[in-house]
């Protein structure tokens, strides 16, 4: 086969997708819309240690009210999309994110700590919502792609905005970024506001009134073991990205963090890129598994930045495959009705995900060697695919002894 017929071969399932009406300017809305919410840890981080003049610690605590905020508030805001619409939430979280980065800039810091677990939990819902949508829009034999360009754009959201915070607290000043940041944020909520892409697709649009589905319905086991997977493979990602930094600073290398950080995020990329483009899909646990394995001997590639970055290539083609099999699982294993609630646990999942990897890889580090970063958050990942594993294999044992049409009318499989 030529390379030109390959070419065309990797790029239709793309094409079909980008073809579908609102795809595009959907994902056009998230990257922008994502910029100024990756800014906001480094922003509010820089604002405590400059402006305020407290520690890198007490910066932290105020990330931490942050993220624990948002995975309390996103299944909430989640059901609230669900019950009563897109915009009446955009507009609510809007005036929240408005309040708070307006004022937060002025703010003591007793008062801005309780105020971000608050903005935490009313913060934007893009990430859930630009899913929700996707699987609205989407049908679901073509969800692969359209989920690994919203992966994609997701990397590429978190290669700019803190980059750019950095480069506006360094010109300008953190407490100036901060109205900016908080500005960014009001404006893509006003962009998705206009656009307001759909939630449910329009056969999945109720008739009568909303029909309330309960949650031991939906909330099963291999969504739970869904969303323990994506727990995982954040909490890998997020001690990745620990482990790097620490590598380098023992080396005396640490001015090359951004460039190896950089060739990570386009092994994802690429990764990405390809999961997107072949005919056949990979569970989220063999994803997961995957990702974990790779990442536990990349602290033994050595100490320069270069063999570093070779060995974190094969984990970071994983990243962005890992989180689009994830929210592709999500979309098809609950019903309409109760998808966004649904796409707000599988982000609490990611986040929380984080919220432990970075930690527990630094208290990894401090106790032995930045090697130990990689292996042990490495090896949790691992786990807990193990722990699921049960679950899955009784899927597939259940799928074996059941018609082929009866499974693919009650029970939508990951492949």
């Amino acid at each position: 086969m030529s390379p030109e017929v390959r070419t065309h071969v990797n790029m239709k399932p793309y094409r079909q997708a980008l073809a579908l009406p609102g795809l595009r300017s959907l994902l056009v809305v998230a990257v922008l819309a994502r910029i100024p919410l990756t800014a906001t840890g480094v922003t509010l981080t820089f604002h405590v240690v400059f402006d305020l003049g407290r520690g890198y610690g007490a910066a932290g605590l105020v990330g931490t009210a942050v993220t624990v905020g948002a995975a309390i508030g996103g299944p909430i805001l989640g059901r609230l999309v669900d019950r009563r619409g897109l915009r009446p939430v955009l507009v609510l979280t809007g005036i929240a994110e408005a309040i708070f980065w307006s004022t937060a800039p002025t703010l003591p810091y007793p008062l801005l700590l309780p105020l971000a677990f608050v903005a935490g939990s009313l913060a934007l819902p893009i990430f859930s919502v630009v899913r929700q949508s996707i699987a609205a829009l989407v049908p679901e034999d073509q969800r692969r792609p359209a989920y690994a360009l919203d992966s994609m754009s997701v990397e590429l959201s978190f290669m700019i905005g803190p980059a750019l915070a950095v480069a506006l607290v360094t010109a300008i000043s953190a407490q100036t970024t901060m109205y900016l940041v908080g500005g960014g944020i009001v404006a893509a909520g006003i962009a998705l506001w206009v656009v307001n892409p759909p939630i449910r697709e329009g056969t999945e649009e109720p008739s009568g009134p909303p029909q309330r589905v309960s949650r031991r319905e939906w909330l099963s086991p291999r969504l739970l073991a869904v969303l323990a997977l994506s727990a995982a493979a954040t909490l890998v990602l997020g001690g990745t990205d620990v482990a790097v930094v620490a590598v380098l600073r023992a080396s005396g290398e640490v001015g090359w963090t951004g460039a190896v950080l950089a060739i990570w995020a386009v092994a994802s990329l690429a990764g990405g890129f390809a999961y997107g483009a072949v005919h056949r899909s990979f569970s989220p646990l063999a994803l997961t598994a995957a990702l974990a394995l790779c990442t536990i001997p990349v602290g033994l590639g050595g100490a320069h930045w270069w063999l570093l970055s070779l060995a974190l290539i094969p984990a970071g083609a994983l990243c962005a495959p890992t989180i689009a099999a994830g929210s592709d699982a999500v979309s098809r294993l609950v019903p309409a009705q109760v998808r966004g609630e649904a796409m707000g646990l599988h982000g609490s999942a990611v986040t929380v995900g984080i919220a432990i990897g970075a930690p527990l890889a630094g208290a990894v580090i401090d106790a032995s060697s930045p090697v130990w970063g990689f292996v042990v958050t490495g090896a949790l990942g691992a786990l807990v695919t193990l722990v699921v594993l049960p679950i899955e294999l009784r899927r597939r044992r259940a799928a074996a002894a059941t018609p082929p049409q009866v499974e693919a009318d009650l029970t939508p499989a990951v492949r």
